[in-house]
């Protein structure tokens, strides 16, 4: 998968070819998987992988899918797996006959354009520029031009998480310099192509900007993989599959793939951290 297909949210479909050798006719077998927008460019990342070793079946990743419609989804059987990072209730999860399989965790960052010097903010600074006290990179640091703040919609996981840990932006009413994106993938492709830009996302955003976007430190701790595992990077949210609670062979092999060595090197080339390695 490409950076601009990531960043652009693309749907695809990841379409396996038949099992070489001999004659048979396996029928194709294809994976439904819809949700959350924040969790879809791992995933698709992973079905894309999934291709050159997943015989006869297919994988479509899809976006359509809102928070609450998710896990009903499942339980229709409109979608085989759904995608998802906060809001599991295990309650409705186990009443339905469902069962949610966490497969990653990502660090939420506050990322700046490529053409922004700064490498580390202080949350005061951050909330400074989200208040609109701070309007120039020069003031926290950086070479000379005008900072442009991005955000997400409060209800949203992103910022939800950077809300959680950062006090001073708690209450904070966003000011009309500050555009508001309500997509992840909408907020990845304007720090993309923003300069100056500075807003909340996901090192696998950022991973997948091909060097468009980079992370900044908070605080003096930088969102590494091991510094995620360990917790001493507390912005994360979770990459969860939510699946039939006896799911069918296809769906069952693709999650076996995610758990395998190969399923964890292609969640770490992606900036996150595999379920197993995290605390």
């Amino acid at each position: 998968m490409t950076p601009s297909q990531a960043l652009l949210g693309l749907v695809v479909a990841a379409a396996c070819g038949g099992g070489g050798g001999g004659g048979g006719g396996e029928e194709r077998q294809l994976v439904r998987i819809d949700g959350s927008p924040g969790v879809a460019p791992l995933v698709l990342a992973l079905a894309d992988e999934y291709r050159s070793s997943a015989g006869a079946a297919s994988v479509h990743v899809a976006t359509g899918l809102g928070a609450s419609a998710r896990s009903r989804a499942v339980a229709d059987r409109t979608v085989d797996i759904a995608m998802a990072s906060h809001g599991v209730n295990p309650d409705e999860i186990q009443r339905l006959g469902l069962a949610a399989h966490e497969i990653a965790r990502t660090a939420v960052v506050f990322a700046v354009n490529a053409s922004v010097s700064v490498t580390n903010l202080a949350r005061e600074q951050i909330c400074d520029i989200y208040s609109g006290r701070t309007r120039a990179w020069q003031l926290v640091g950086g070479a000379p031009g005008g900072i442009v703040p991005f955000m997400r919609p409060a209800t949203e996981v992103d910022a939800e998480v950077a809300l959680e840990h950062l006090e001073c932006l708690r209450g904070l009413q966003v000011p009309a310099h500050v555009r508001v994106h309500e997509r992840a993938d909408e907020m990845a492709e304007a720090l993309a192509s923003t300069p100056g830009a500075i807003g909340v996302t996901s090192m696998t955003y950022v991973r997948q900007s091909g060097g468009r976007i980079r992370a900044i430190a908070l605080a003096g701790v930088a969102p590494t993989p091991e510094n995620v595992a360990s917790g001493v990077y507390a912005l994360t949210r979770r990459a969860m599959l939510v699946t039939k609670a006896a799911p069918s062979p296809a769906v069952d092999a693709f999650l076996a793939f995610i758990r395998s060595e190969a399923g964890a090197r292609v969640i770490r080339d992606n900036g996150a951290v595999p379920a197993t390695a995290s605390r």
